[in-house]
């Protein structure tokens, strides 16, 4: 594990995070149905939630006027009688990036983690996590949710999850020479890029966003956290923060799994 150095400049949000929108604050919900046109794709997810639950994708007008009058008709009696409503759970719309970078065909993502080790005073390490691909081929257009979402909590759902499931996770060291095997050339990356360019990128990214929620953490001696992050990166090899993750699962479903979690959870304790 690295420590993280703090000599980083701050990054712009667009910069790495795609654009998103909460669809509980009211001005955030017009700006977004102000902005979405037609031939986009967004990614709506509830907050404070994991394993793909109750995500959906927004494909074209009539999802978008859908999730526009659901919204409403929840609204609604909300101001007649708010004291017996519950709001409905948070969500957010995210841009989906729809060029990701593929390999062997398959979209992935990479989990990587970040241990807030001490908060009394702030101490914070990195681990490299792994490579996570969907069991199918990537099509923007498919309706097939396993194709889009790469967790494996999402790929077991995939009929082809059994016997793929090996393949559906990749040590860093895997993902690293497939790079420089079959991009490097011809994106005239660095050698090593994952180690070297990407590497630096997360923990660039991971330092922001938890200066970012620092004020927000209990300072008590004991406290720590370990965060699983998401990264996605584009065909460009422009690297993107999905969202980052409490309670990271610990899982070691297969064979790749089972040489990287025990690792983790063992330097972090």
């Amino acid at each position: 594990s690295n420590g993280i150095s703090f000599s980083y400049r701050l990054l712009k949000m667009e910069e790495f995070f795609p654009e998103s929108f909460r669809l509980d604050l009211k001005d955030e919900r017009n700006a977004f149905f102000e902005l979405c046109k037609e031939e986009q794709i967004w990614i709506c997810k509830p907050s404070c939630s994991n394993q793909g639950r109750g995500i959906f994708l927004l494909k074209n007008p009539a999802s978008l006027n859908t999730l526009q009058a659901k919204l409403r008709s929840t609204e609604e009696p909300l101001l007649k009688k708010r004291a017996l409503h519950k709001a409905p759970r948070a969500r957010i719309v995210q841009r989906y990036i729809h060029q990701p970078l593929l390999l062997e065909g398959k979209k992935f993502d990479v989990r990587s983690y970040l241990l807030i080790a001490c908060t009394a005073p702030y101490v914070l390490f990195f681990a490299q996590g792994y490579v996570r691909l969907a069991c199918g081929n990537y099509d923007a257009a498919s309706d097939d949710l396993t194709v889009h979402l790469t967790n494996q909590y999402m790929q077991k759902k995939n009929s082809l999850y059994s016997q793929l499931k090996d393949e559906t996770v990749w040590r860093m060291e895997h993902f690293n020479s497939y790079v420089n095997e079959k991009f490097r050339k011809t994106n005239g990356l660095p050698k090593d890029w994952v180690f070297t360019v990407f590497t630096k990128r997360m923990q660039q990214i991971m330092l922001q966003c938890f200066l970012a929620a620092k004020h927000k953490l209990d300072r008590k001696l004991g406290y720590f956290d370990l965060i699983g992050c998401d990264f996605l990166i584009d065909e460009n090899f422009k690297v993107w923060l999905l969202e980052m993750n409490a309670n990271p699962a610990l899982h070691t479903n297969c064979k790749a799994l089972r040489d990287i979690i025990p690792a983790v959870v063992y330097e972090s304790l």
